[in-house]
């Protein structure tokens, strides 16, 4: 899952929006040293990923993308579920996308401090650039998707991705609507940020 699901399956205070993200950028960080709150996020994360991972219309998803590119598949899946999910925002939450956003952007902002440096110059750019703004649209997302083909630092064809995913998008988009709310239930299930401390 890319960051904007994340964010939307993490709680609603800015120790669990910085652990929820936090974990793809914890390489080298000594996890013990972060508060509880932030490190019940940190699982959250984990939980998260290691259910996307093995979830069969996750899998399948996957397989949908050409050989050339299949490498990078999760990578294109995590971008396009945000984008999924910003146009089915209706079906999972009351509160409006923007309000969301906005809201995601300051908590965010609490903690850039206490964040990696990487961590911290990834959450300034996405705020500063407008990050989920751009993946309320396909193009925006696919536009994403060829940014990050530039940054990878060898030879690769993951770059025009996005053709690919137009050509899929009714079953991309079908999957998902069946993937995401078996992943909310296994979130809520799991109850992770809502235990107390031993």
């Amino acid at each position: 899952m890319n960051y904007l699901a994340h964010l939307y399956l993490a709680q609603n205070n800015a120790d669990s929006y910085f652990g929820n993200l936090l974990g793809d950028f914890q390489k080298g960080l000594d996890v013990n040293s972060l508060n509880f709150s932030v490190r019940n996020g940190l699982a959250n994360h984990i939980l998260v990923d290691k259910f996307t991972d093995g979830h069969d219309a996750v899998r399948y998803s996957k397989s949908l993308f050409s050989a050339k590119r299949r490498r990078f598949s999760g990578v294109a899946l995590d971008v396009l579920y945000d984008h999924l999910l910003i146009i089915n925002w209706h079906k999972f939450s009351q509160e409006k996308f923007e309000s969301f956003k906005n809201r995601s952007y300051y908590l965010l902002q609490q903690n850039l401090t206490q964040m990696p440096l990487k961590m911290r110059s990834v959450m300034n750019n996405v705020i500063t650039n407008d990050w989920f703004a751009h993946y309320q649209s396909l193009q925006g997302t696919t536009q994403a998707l060829d940014n990050i083909s530039k940054r990878i630092r060898f030879e690769n064809q993951f770059a025009g991705v996005g053709e690919e995913i137009e050509t899929n998008l009714d079953e991309l988009e079908t999957l998902f609507l069946i993937f995401f709310p078996e992943l909310l239930e296994h979130v809520s299930r799991s109850a992770l940020e809502v235990r107390a401390p031993n």
